[in-house]
């Protein structure tokens, strides 16, 4: 049975929603180029905070970063995820280390000067660094961090052939540097990880039941676009390959759903209610059928997928989106 799901903020893709030690909602997410001719999109961080999430949809945006006051980031800012580590705040991001250059793309990082996120300063961090030869030295994109037993973990996807995603640690007092040789941790293997691009990226983890759950997003960004999931014991050794479970299936698709297209590049935050929520984006039906004035051009530059909201339920163990 397809369902049904509104647009929770449009035109906003890779949403990532964080709950603050300060009581706060954050929303941030890829800022988007309204065509290939905008010479704005893709250009800034924007955040919103309320005080649930529900209110995060009518919440003033602001630009707190932009790609023009920094040396060292330049456009094709993608994914950005705001985060407390070490008790400070800060948000990692794709950037292009040269100007409009996209395959020169990498992680990215700001610290905030303060404790407020949402009015304080920013100092830029530059990009990534690593102990190994592999890491941040090509095209790498979408990082996510979390904190599991005590130790500290940062995944992203990265070129190795085929879009992968990678995990690692960080000290929290320095995240801005990998602290272990990346592991790959998911490939493209199955089918619906492989329509029309050899895809995993977009990781984002949820921690319960005893378990860490990561979820990836798999194939092109069109409406074959798709969440695909690992879990491991969240006191297994995660830098082993072998702690983690990989589905061969995906646990949401186009298929599941009305009227939306591609669900992908999601977070999982608990309401208010302690309840999780998945946020994720899709595009809408005028998208799909070439109605929007913006299909019949490089993805790219399609500003058409917007924000929305699910609630996630679990079965057998396992976390059930649809």
């Amino acid at each position: 049975m397809r369902e049904k799901t509104e647009i929770f903020i449009r035109d906003r893709a890779d949403p990532f929603v964080k709950k603050g030690s300060d009581g706060f909602y954050y929303f941030t997410a890829s800022y988007p180029m309204y065509g290939e001719h905008d010479s704005e999109g893709y250009d800034r961080i924007i955040l919103r905070r309320a005080k649930t999430v529900e209110g995060l949809a009518a919440a003033e945006e602001k630009v707190i970063w932009d790609e023009k006051d920094s040396l060292l980031s330049h456009r094709f800012i993608w994914a950005p995820e705001i985060h407390e580590i070490g008790g400070k705040w800060y948000v990692l991001f794709a950037a292009s280390a040269s100007e409009n250059n996209v395959w020169d793309i990498d992680c990215h990082i700001i610290m905030c000067e303060g404790n407020d996120p949402y009015n304080d300063a920013w100092t830029d961090k530059g990009k990534f660094t690593a102990p190994d030869d592999f890491s941040f030295r090509g095209f790498s994109l979408d990082m996510t961090y979390f904190e599991c037993a005590g130790k500290h973990y940062v995944a992203w996807a990265q070129n190795g052939g085929n879009s992968n995603v990678y995990l690692s640690t960080v000290n929290p007092d320095e995240p801005w540097k990998t602290t272990a040789p990346a592991m790959l941790l998911t490939k493209p293997e199955f089918d619906w990880e492989r329509v029309r691009i050899p895809v995993n990226e977009g990781a984002a983890v949820m921690i319960d039941n005893g378990r860490v759950y990561l979820a990836f997003s798999a194939s092109a960004t069109g409406p074959e676009y798709c969440i695909g999931l690992m879990y491991a014991d969240e006191n297994a050794d995660l830098m082993k390959p072998e702690s983690w479970t990989k589905l061969d299936k995906p646990l949401l698709t186009s298929d599941d759903l009305d009227g939306e297209y591609g669900p992908g590049h999601n977070s999982f935050v608990r309401d208010e209610n302690g309840e999780w929520l998945i946020v994720y984006h899709s595009r809408d039906e005028a998208c799909f059928n070439g109605k929007c004035g913006y299909s019949e051009g490089d993805s790219l530059y399609d500003p058409c997928r917007s924000a929305r909201i699910r609630k996630v339920s679990f079965e057998n163990g396992l976390p059930v989106f649809s």
